[in-house]
């Protein structure tokens, strides 16, 4: 692929393969002798839950936290690992690969049960936190994880929920407590960063409608939000997940030559459009959002 220093020109970030052999290499470049035999069974474990191929739960049907978000937020955790090696501090190889166990597993709490036919799993936007702990529970002891490992997930999942009170969180180390640091970065920073992002907040909507969250009264309400939504996530960055993702541009200085944090220049891109749309086409805002078909999805699902 160009190398062009555009961050969606690195890797094809809609081939879960192509992600998870990116995912791959960097892991290498971190332990060079690193057992990857796990994590390749949770990794094609998640694809085949998210595709509904996966014994006992239904296809992933939310259209905003689904397969790509997963695979997005791994990417961007293996990125933050990266990054961090490079600043000085290794993560031993339990660390990096619970890590990104944790990272494929924190969304499971959408899926429904293949017995659950009411509605979609965007019903259980605000346990899904929790409900992902639960398929945890039940999976790792039955891939051969330990209750210790089980335990480090668990921490690490709950740092990707907005309400979660970080410090009130068991972490076994100064190490485990910077992955999940690193997982609730890499779980924001991931699906901003997306070049579809704007496109999938209609589908974010629709989420957030069918799980009855307040402050929403429409799809454009929730659009002229966002952009205090970044405001918002560049604060939890700083004060509550230390700061971790500063070193991502370490990680693009190191594997692909191009000294800048693409993450946040992806951010700001899609936050500036946002805000010309909203200024000049807040009427026909959709007009404008034409990335991947998706509006045409959008009105497909109505």
């Amino acid at each position: 692929m160009k190398r062009t220093g555009k961050f969606e020109d690195l890797i094809p970030m809609d081939d879960p393969q192509a992600v998870f052999a990116e995912v791959s290499h960097i892991v290498s470049l971190l332990h060079p002798d690193f057992n990857a035999a796990a994590l390749n069974r949770v990794f094609q474990d998640v694809v085949r839950l998210f595709r509904g191929e996966y014994p006992g739960y239904r296809r992933c049907n939310t259209w905003y936290h689904d397969l790509k978000h997963t695979t997005d937020c791994l990417l961007a955790m293996a990125r933050l690992l990266h990054g961090l090696a490079l600043h000085g501090l290794s993560m031993a190889e339990r660390d990096v690969s619970l890590g990104l166990i944790a990272a494929l597993l924190h969304d499971t709490g959408y899926i429904q049960t293949a017995d659950d036919l009411e509605g979609t799993g965007a019903k259980y936007t605000l346990v899904h936190v929790p409900r992902s702990v639960a398929f945890m529970e039940k999976y790792l002891p039955g891939a051969g994880f330990s209750s210790r490992d089980l335990d480090y997930c668990r921490c690490c999942v709950n740092c990707t929920g907005l309400e979660t009170h970080l410090g009130e969180l068991q972490f076994e180390s100064g190490h485990h407590q910077i992955v999940g640091w690193m997982l609730g970065t890499a779980d924001l920073l991931g699906q901003m960063a997306d070049r579809t992002y704007l496109e999938r907040l209609p589908f974010l909507y629709r989420e957030f409608q069918e799980a009855k969250i307040p402050g929403f009264e429409s799809e454009l309400e929730l659009l002229k939000k966002t952009p205090a939504f970044w405001e918002f996530t560049q604060q939890r960055l700083v004060t509550e997940l230390g700061n971790v993702a500063r070193h991502l541009q370490e990680h693009f200085r190191g594997r692909w030559g191009v000294d800048r944090d693409l993450y946040r220049e992806a951010i700001e891109k899609n936050i500036t459009y946002l805000k010309f749309l909203l200024e000049h086409h807040e009427a026909d805002y959709r007009d404008y959002l034409r990335r991947e078909g998706y509006m045409k999805i959008l009105d497909q699902l109505k």
